[in-house]
Order: structure tokens, then C-alpha cells, then sequence
């Protein structure tokens, strides 16, 4: 439920330099801010005043602050700001998704209709109202896309599929095709599409080779470039009056009457944060490797790049099961340009159920680790000094030296002063911490990379047209073709790629009207 519950809703926008790097770093004209733009615009109608000129006004998806803004977000910006007051100087309502706003804490908008409480997504508002006005637009659901056909000159003719039997259980399991007079386009993901393409003979010949696949086009960028987000959630126990999501994160369907429910349905528990930028100081607490891997050459001259989100979300964002049944709140952080690259291919030639070959390239850097122990420090001390902070879920937390000032706090009456020093952690508790990370470290399911729009001698698998390199008529349009990543949850992201997408096929076909 989470998985689906929280990051789709929560409306987050990349910054400017990171599609200007897919044109100029990566070499895909088209694809900078300038070109982008208007096609985020063309998604969405801002539902709040303050928008600026990168907002949309009349567009299918809304953006809104939800239904209310809990005890729990109000309280995570009062302290965030005094605790942290250079990164408060700005406007309340500054606007941190205008793609160049960072270091300022700041309500954190949903993709959640204002008027009707609900969820605002593509499904609801770009595919399903199709079914009445393309009475020709077939939809198959519950299949598994095996491969693409091809024919001799190497083009595509269509898709060979399997019914999935967990949603058609008395069907055969024949591959079935379907046939393309003009153009096949690959959405599958950064998991899915590198697996279509090489079960279809495109990509490496080693991998191809493992699984018995005979090679059609040797691409061997093909489920390379994989990248992701690295993030924690750390909960904390929350008084009992505290407005939290934990009735319904636990399986219920919240507390109070309707309308109350209704409330917290419309909404997704995360309130407020912060795209945060690190200054001289906190620089140097992350130390030389993070400075020489990562800052130098990417941040340094990239004003708009943040390193990490923090923010806070009104519930249990974590494992029930090791934890008392109570109210939470929890403090959520996550790197946005990790430097891991991992790779994901296939295993099996046919079963397409196999399990992956998939290495997310997590830690391999130092300069990983260090953003992520400072994300955990710092919320650690806005939560301590929050008015319904109650103390520390040990399971969920490092095993800090049980004597030491850097104890877990098992039980609190209340938050601590709020000019109490930080917390000092020993060269033991700073080597529990990154064991911590490294243990507790989880996906923020922002894949990206994986049939990467680059060079073809760069790993690349499409063009900035999107074409599959050595073959004809097949495209890819997901987020696999990220060539770099983005400072955002990747939903606004993937739907930029789909309106690129939608530009380039019309032109392609002839279409008029879509812009």
C-alpha cells in the first residue's frame, strides 16, 4: 500500500540543469529545460495561487497542498526553520518545484485534486476516458510482453506476449503476437524495458549468450546506466494526539467519522521538506571523498542541484511488525544523484517471471554513504525538538553506545529545549551509524538509466528520437532513457517523456495537433 499510497502522489519537479545536462552533457538536442517546459505545463493545473511561469494552468493532472496540513508538517517547518534559520530566510510559500528553488523548507505539494480529495493520475485522466472517445484503442491487461518481432531488414513488426496466470488462470501460455503496420514503442520501465529488448536479441552479447538468446543487434548499453535514489525512513514515537496516518498505514481505514476519513484519504501524510544544498560548513562534514567523487565535478558549478531531500511524513513509514502498535511520525531523506550505477538483465530466454539480474551499485563509494549519515543526524535533531516527539523506536535505529549521549531515548515525555546542544557522536557511534545506513538503506523506486538516450559508443540504447540503435521502426519511452538523474520523485519526470514522446511519434506519423 505505501509503495503506491505515497510516492505517486507526492508532487516533486526536477531541477532545470538536470534536463539541460540530458542535452548538452549527454548530447540530445531536444531534451534541455527550454524544450521541456511547456510539455510540464501541458500536465498539470496548479490548483495554488503562488504558481510561476513553469506551472501549468489548464492541464488533466492537479497539484495541490491535499486536505489539511497535520500537527505533524506544521511542526517539522517550525522547528526545521528556527533550528536552521540561513535556510528560512525565504517566503513560506516559496515555490521549491519551480525547477530552480532549493534550500528553503517549504509545504510539499500532492498530485491530489483540491476540489475532489482525489488522487490525480494518469490512468483516470489520459487512459481511461480513451475507452470512449477511441472506440479503435484496444487495451490488454494481465499479459507479459516476451519480445519484439522483427523482420528480416530489421524492423519491427510487432510484440509477442504471454497471458499472465495469475490474472487469466485457465488461458494457455502460448505466446500470442500482435502485429504493427508503422511502429512499436517499448513502456516498460527501467526493469521491464531492458528485458524486452533483450529477449528480442538486443544488447550484450555475454548476457545474451548466459541465457541461450541469439544476438540480433549488439548493444551492450542495454540494462547498464541503472540509478536509483537512495533513502531512509526514520520513525519516531508521536504523542497520542498527534495527527497521524497509522490507522490506515496499518490496514484500517483511518479513525473518526467520514468526513474525517475522507480527509486523511485525501492527502498522503507527507506535509513539508526541503531540497537541501549543503553550505561551506556542512560540505566539509561530508567529507574528502564526497567533495573529490561527487561536488567538484557535479555540483560545484551547478546551482540548482540539491545533494538530499529531508522532509517528514505523519505515520510509521517502516516495518510494523518489529515496532509496538502506536502513533509515529516519521523523518524521510534520500540522496538525489547517488553516484552508484548498477545493471539489470534478464535470466531465463522465455520465463519472463525469472528472477533479475540486478545490481542497484549501492555504497560502492564512500561519497554515498556520508549524505545519507548527515540526512539521519540532522532529523534526528529537528525531531528531538518537535512539540510531539515521545522518544525512539529502538529496532529502527542504530545500537548508539547505551551509556553514551547519542543513546537511543526509548521513552520521552516531551521534545527537548530548543536551544539543546546537538547530539555528539563518538568514533563508535559514528561507525554504528554508517553500519545503520548501510543495513537500513532502501530504493525510493526511482529507477532510471537503463536503455540509456545516449551515444551509441557511450552505452547508449536510443537516440534524442528515441530509436533503438541497429534496428527500425522500435522506440522506447519510460524512464529508462534517462541518461542522468533528476533532483525528484520521477513521476513528473516520466511524464514529460511520454508528451516528448507523443511529439516525436506525431511528427514521425504525421499527426497534427500535438504540441
Amino acid at each position: 500500500m505505501l509503495g503506491d499510497f505515497l510516492p505517486v502522489t507526492m508532487y516533486t519537479r526536477a531541477s532545470a540543469s538536470d534536463y539541460d545536462d540530458w542535452e548538452k552533457v549527454y548530447g540530445n538536442p531536444g531534451w534541455g529545460s527550454k524544450d521541456l517546459i511547456p510539455l510540464l505545463k501541458k500536465t498539470e493545473t496548479y490548483q495554488l495561487t503562488t504558481g510561476g511561469p513553469t506551472h501549468g494552468a489548464d492541464g488533466p493532472l492537479k497539484v495541490s497542498e491535499g486536505s489539511f496540513f497535520t500537527d505533524i508538517g506544521q511542526q517539522f517547518l517550525q522547528v526545521a526553520r528556527k533550528l536552521d534559520p540561513d535556510r528560512a530566510q525565504k517566503p513560506d510559500d516559496s515555490d521549491t518545484n519551480d525547477l530552480e528553488t532549493i534550500n528553503v523548507y517549504t509545504r510539499w505539494l500532492k498530485w491530489i485534486d483540491a476540489e475532489t480529495g482525489n488522487r490525480s493520475d494518469v490512468p483516470h485522466h489520459l487512459i481511461y476516458p480513451l475507452k470512449e472517445t477511441r472506440p479503435h484503442l484496444h487495451f490488454l491487461t494481465g499479459i507479459h510482453v516476451k519480445h519484439i518481432t522483427f523482420d528480416s531488414d530489421n524492423r519491427a513488426t510487432g510484440v509477442g506476449y504471454a497471458l499472465n496466470p495469475l490474472f487469466h488462470p485457465d488461458s494457455p501460455l502460448e505466446t500470442r503476437t500482435v502485429r504493427a503496420k508503422k511502429l512499436v514503442v517499448v513502456s516498460a520501465g527501467a526493469f521491464g524495458t531492458p528485458g524486452i529488448l533483450e529477449r528480442s536479441g538486443i544488447g550484450s552479447k555475454s548476457v545474451l549468450d548466459h541465457v541461450g538468446i541469439q544476438q540480433r543487434v549488439d548493444l551492450p548499453g542495454v540494462g547498464k546506466n541503472y540509478q536509483d535514489h537512495n533513502g531512509m525512513d526514520i520513525p519516531y514515537f508521536a504523542a497520542e494526539e498527534a495527527q497521524t496516518f497509522d490507522a490506515i498505514f496499518l490496514g484500517g481505514d483511518g479513525e473518526g467519522d467520514a468526513a474525517t476519513k475522507k480527509k486523511y484519504l485525501s492527502h498522503n501524510s507527507i506535509d513539508a521538506g526541503v531540497k537541501w544544498r549543503p553550505n561551506p560548513s556542512e560540505l566539509a562534514e561530508l567529507g574528502p571523498e564526497f567533495k573529490k567523487e561527487a561536488w567538484d565535478p557535479y555540483f560545484a558549478n551547478a546551482l540548482d542541484k540539491p545533494v538530499l531531500w529531508l522532509g517528514e511524513g505523519a505515520g510509521l513509514l517502516g516495518d510494523p511488525t518489529l515496532v509496538p502498535l502506536r502513533k509515529y511520525f516519521t523523518l524521510a531523506f534520500f540522496t538525489y544523484y547517488p553516484l552508484a550505477r548498477g545493471h539489470v538483465h534478464i535470466t531465463h530466454a522465455e520465463d519472463v517471471s525469472a528472477p533479475l539480474d540486478f545490481v542497484p551499485g549501492y555504497f560502492e563509494s564512500k561519497a554515498d554513504i556520508t549524505p545519507l549519515i548527515w540526512g539521519y543526524k540532522t532529523a534526528r535533531e529537528i525531531a528531538r525538538r518537535m512539540p510531539h516527539y515521545r522518544g525512539e523506536p529502538r529496532a529502527l535505529h542504530p545500537a548508539f553506545e547505551p551509556s553514551g549521549p547519542a543513546a537511543v531515548v526509548d521513552h520521552a515525555d516531551g521534545p527537548v529545549a530548543a536551544d539543546t546542544p546537538p547530539i555528539v557522536y563518538s568514533e563508535e557511534d559514528e561507525r554504528e551509524l554508517e553500519v545503520f545506513v548501510r543495513a537500513a538503506v532502501i530504493t525510493m523506486w526511482h529507477s532510471i538509466g537503463s536503455c540509456a538516450m545516449r551515444p551509441r559508443e557511450q552505452d547508449g540504447v536510443v537516440d534524442p528520437r528515441l530509436n533503438v540503435y541497429g534496428v527500425r521502426n522500435l522506440k522506447v519511452a519510460d524512464l529508462s532513457i534517462g541518461p542522468g538523474n533528476v533532483a525528484a520523485n520521477t513521476y513528473s519526470t516520466a511524464l514529460v517523456v511520454g508528451e516528448k514522446a507523443a511529439v516525436i511519434i506525431a511528427e514521425e506519423l504525421g499527426i497534427k495537433g500535438v504540441i
